[in-house]
Formats: C-alpha cells, sequence, structure tokens
C-alpha cells in the first residue's frame, strides 16, 4: 500500500473514531433523531461496519459493531440512554421511509 493510501486510511479512521467519540459524548441524541435529520444512526453505522468487514473477507458479528459503535452492549446503553419515541418523531420517521 503507498503512502498517501495509508495516510488516507488512517485519517478516515481517525475521523471515524471521532465520530464516535462524538456521538458518545452526546447520548442525548437519539436515533430517531438522527435518522429523521440524516437518514443514518448509530445502527446504521454498526450494520455499515459489519457490512464492510464481510466485503473484506472478514467476519464481525452486529453486536460485537454495536458495542464498538455505542461504547458499550446496545442493551445497556439502549438501557441507560434510550427514551420512547414521540410521535411526532415516528410520524416523521415513518413519512420518510414511505418516501424512499
Amino acid at each position: 500500500m503507498s503512502t498517501e493510501i495509508e495516510t488516507e486510511t488512517e485519517i478516515e479512521a481517525a475521523v471515524f473514531r471521532r465520530l464516535l467519540k462524538h456521538l458518545d459524548e452526546h447520548k442525548e441524541v437519539q436515533n430517531i433523531e438522527l435518522m429523521n435529520l440524516a437518514s443514518f444512526c448509530r445502527n446504521c453505522l454498526s450494520k455499515w461496519y459489519v457490512a464492510e468487514a464481510e466485503e473484506r473477507g472478514e467476519s464481525v458479528d452486529y453486536e460485537a459493531a454495536r458495542t464498538n459503535v455505542y461504547g458499550m452492549p446496545y442493551s445497556e446503553w439502549k438501557d441507560k440512554y434510550q427514551t420512547p419515541a414521540t410521535p411526532e418523531q415516528m410520524e416523521k420517521f415513518n413519512a420518510k421511509q414511505g418516501a424512499s
């Protein structure tokens, strides 16, 4: 691998770690809000992690990927930080899903 590609990969990895840190520092931001605003959430990142590993011939368990993204087991994060989605949030989410 060339030095330029290695540097780009290192930067991308650092950006990903920074994104995870940022999400970890803002646990008040709910996944439904991320989905409604940006069409992705922490679970999406976990699924993308698994998919990219598989494309490279690696096997990563989805729950292990979620632990990596959430910084703890998902069930623990959900119990501590996830709040029920409001009717308004669900309406917006469902409207976006229907538009896809």
